[in-house]
């Protein structure tokens, strides 16, 4: 009786594993079934390739920012660089302050707002000479995972190849040229032409910016939600310094100024000046073109 026992015994726990083998390979039969339901659903709803827009993601403030090619898609981004707070310097003619007793605000002039800002609007039409450059600058929220800014506007100005400023210095006083407003399109971006500035002495090269949320506040500097200025690479600075006429006095100006010495860029961390130096290609025959983004904390 107790070997029969014994057998009853063994016989049913192999019947109980044989059910739980089975049971479980029926649980991963189902599994299967259901993921490869839920890949078709995703795969069905989840595709929108076909609508032609196009997302691209940056993790760095000093990346293109937006579409490419002939993209109409939106641009977002999931973490970039602020560009850091910088001085509007003493030539803005911004509202800010005056040239001979005048106040001195070129953003209430008919004309300011245009792509290529190489020559003055109004009573003069003098261009500035110089290497050319062309500039995409996309504005992204950085207070809000780089979102495109779609219609603010932007104010840009710079020296000439001399490093005179017009509207303020001897000479070209009476020109208003490399000054212009832009409003950003879906992406957040603007383009502007102009030519490679020159470095004068005592500052690094750069290129002065104002951001305003709209192109109807763009008329005064009180309604700035960004002031700062773009750095400009040394290697093709002194590129083009010693290869194209007219930057002579660059040459020596360059070598005697550094970003860590600069009076404006010195502050600012390793991080801060990468996201304030446009991405260069080109040549000086040729022209150069940029990109930069610009991080707003709007």
């Amino acid at each position: 009786m107790k070997s029969a026992h014994i057998d009853d015994h063994d016989l049913g726990l192999q019947r109980d594993l044989e059910r739980i083998a089975a049971l479980k390979q029926r649980r991963r039969v189902l599994g299967m079934m259901l993921s490869g339901s839920a890949l078709m659903i995703a795969g069905c709803g989840g595709d929108d390739s076909s609508t032609g827009s196009t997302t691209t993601t940056s993790g760095s403030g000093n990346s293109s920012g937006g579409s490419t090619g002939g993209s109409t898609g939106t641009t977002t981004s999931g973490s970039c660089t602020a560009a850091a707070s910088e001085t509007n310097g003493p030539y803005p003619s911004d509202g800010s302050n005056t040239v001979n007793g005048q106040v001195s605000n070129v953003l209430t002039e008919s004309g300011v707002v245009r792509s290529d800002i190489r020559n003055s609007f109004g009573s003069s039409t003098t261009i500035a000479p110089g290497v050319p450059l062309t500039l995409t600058l996309t504005l992204l929220n950085s207070n809000n995972l780089c979102a495109p800014l779609a219609g603010y506007a932007i104010y840009i100005w710079h020296c000439t190849r001399d490093g005179l400023y017009s509207l303020y210095n001897n000479g070209v006083q009476n020109e208003n040229f490399l000054r212009g407003v832009q409003v950003a399109d879906a992406n957040g971006q603007v383009t502007f032409t102009t030519i490679f500035p020159g470095c004068y002495s005592g500052r690094y090269p750069h290129i002065h910016f104002e951001i305003y949320p709209s192109l109807s506040m763009a008329t005064l500097y009180t309604n700035r939600v960004l002031t700062s200025q773009m750095a400009l690479a040394r290697d093709v600075c002194s590129t083009v310094y010693s290869g194209a006429a007219g930057y002579s006095a660059s040459v020596n100006n360059l070598a005697g100024v550094t970003i860590a010495n600069d009076n404006v860029f010195s502050d600012n961390s390793t991080a801060q000046m990468a996201a304030m130096t446009p991405t260069l290609t080109g040549g000086v025959s040729s022209g150069y073109t940029g990109t930069l983004s610009i991080g707003v904390p709007a």
